[in-house]
């Protein structure tokens, strides 16, 4: 996958200098896959409020052996055009879940809660076509036992459609 990585970002910032874009789209809805005490996949929708603001809105998922976990996350951002369509953000966000864990060691079986605070920070691409696509980290900081820490780092890669 690292591979992967190194050989598709260099063909993106290539195909920069030709592709001309709007500096941030209307709605956008896709999927973000991160690195957060354990493998994430979110559904995720952005939504302009102004040429320069946005929120963004995901639903993500969780599956381990001892426990399986839904998180929605709150993020307002700040966008910043860099140059023809290539964006970086930052901002706030807040976000809660739901953990059931399952473990037939202890025959325990919980539901439990959690919530967190966290920041975003990210830089984007929007093509001239639908696509956009982003690059970011989330560090969280949690308020519950649902972590056995209390900050996790959040890396993450979003491929999203964007429509007016």
């Amino acid at each position: 996958m690292t591979k992967n990585i190194f050989f598709i970002l260099p063909f993106l910032f290539l195909c920069m200098g030709t592709i001309q874009s709007q500096e941030i789209s209307e709605h956008t809805i896709g999927l973000r896959i991160s690195e957060a005490n354990g493998f994430w996949a979110e559904a995720s929708y952005q939504n302009a409020l102004s040429s320069k603001t946005r929120i963004e809105v995901g639903l993500g998922a969780q599956g381990k052996r001892s426990y399986n976990a839904l998180k929605l996350t709150g993020i307002y951002q700040w966008v910043f055009n860099i140059n023809q369509g290539l964006n970086w953000y930052v901002g706030p966000g807040i976000g809660g879940g739901l953990v059931d864990f399952d473990s037939d060691i202890v025959r325990d079986d919980n539901l439990t809660t959690f919530g967190f605070v966290t920041g975003d920070i990210g830089i984007e691409y929007n093509f001239d076509f639908p696509l956009l696509i982003s690059l970011d980290f989330r560090p969280e900081i949690y308020f519950d036992s649902y972590t056995n820490d209390d900050i996790i780092f959040n890396f993450g890669l979003s491929a999203r459609y964007k429509f007016d």
